[in-house]
């Protein structure tokens, strides 16, 4: 299945899709997965000091780069993630704002991160803007965290959750004429959960949260159906969830006296 993402994705459709996560905040943090540490670690340059995280939700990523030792602003257009992030985190800056207009100053920042939200931006507004408020050669780091659907079981998981986040092979984010370089890292990982904790992440999802009452109901009951009576999970019982994470890199070019000329 293909991301929600991508330049074919229609301005008003991704800002419908990106609305569903407003509210429920301490939801969210509650039941979504963390980022592996070699995520971060790869991501960041170094000598690096300082890290913008925008679309930070409930602070999943922000954790990371705190951890080590940078300082960090934290931006997203949820005022009811934000809350629980400054919660959270009560030493970092946090920001209403978006991708595309974070109203933070020009060039001050070494990194610029944007885990689990690309796919709800427009790559080319959004790249402009980061590339005006992070120094010359800084970082811009996009993540995301998918479902291992390489894993049989997990592919059927995936389909019954509507897990839309699963990329395509292959895949390739879009970002501006004003980065170069995209490279990218892949990890896998296990997250250790319960069949309660699978339903509470299926209902953080984007499709489950603009779903009607029916089409909820009959998810829980598939879910219900899959991971009790045909993986024989039991209630409580921890298992091994897989996953995947991208991270993605790329450089804001330098343009200068000795860039004058050279395609992008």
């Amino acid at each position: 299945m293909a991301g929600p993402g991508g330049p074919k994705l229609h301005a008003t459709r991704r800002h419908e899709l990106g609305q569903s996560f407003q509210d429920g905040g301490e939801h969210y943090h509650r039941v979504r997965p963390g980022y592996p540490a070699d995520s971060v670690d790869w991501l960041l340059p170094a000598g690096a000091r300082s890290a913008a995280d925008l679309g930070a939700g409930t602070g999943k990523f922000t954790a990371l780069l705190v951890e080590r030792g940078l300082e960090v602003t934290a931006v997203d257009p949820s005022t009811d993630m934000l809350e629980q992030l400054r919660k959270a985190y009560p030493y970092v800056t946090a920001l209403v704002g978006t991708a595309e207009a974070t109203g933070l100053a020009d060039s001050v920042f070494d990194v610029v991160s944007v885990a689990q939200a690309w796919h709800w931006c427009d790559p080319l507004k959004a790249s402009t803007e980061i590339a005006r408020i992070l120094r010359p050669g800084g970082v811009l780091g996009l993540v995301w965290n998918q479902l291992d659907t390489s894993v049989p079981w997990v592919h059927r998981l995936s389909r019954i959750m509507h897990a839309g986040d699963v990329h395509k092979p292959g895949f390739r984010p879009v970002v501006g004429p004003e980065f170069h370089g995209l490279e990218s890292h892949l990890t896998r990982w296990e997250d250790s959960v319960t069949p309660e904790d699978i339903m509470e992440l299926t209902k953080s999802r984007s499709y489950y949260l603009r779903a009607n009452d029916t089409t909820r109901a009959k998810v829980l009951g598939n879910l219900e159906w899959y991971l009790h009576t045909h993986l024989g999970h039991d209630r409580g019982k921890t298992l091994q969830l897989p996953y995947l994470t991208q991270t993605w890199q790329a450089h804001k070019i330098q343009r200068g006296p000795f860039t004058v000329g050279l395609g992008v």
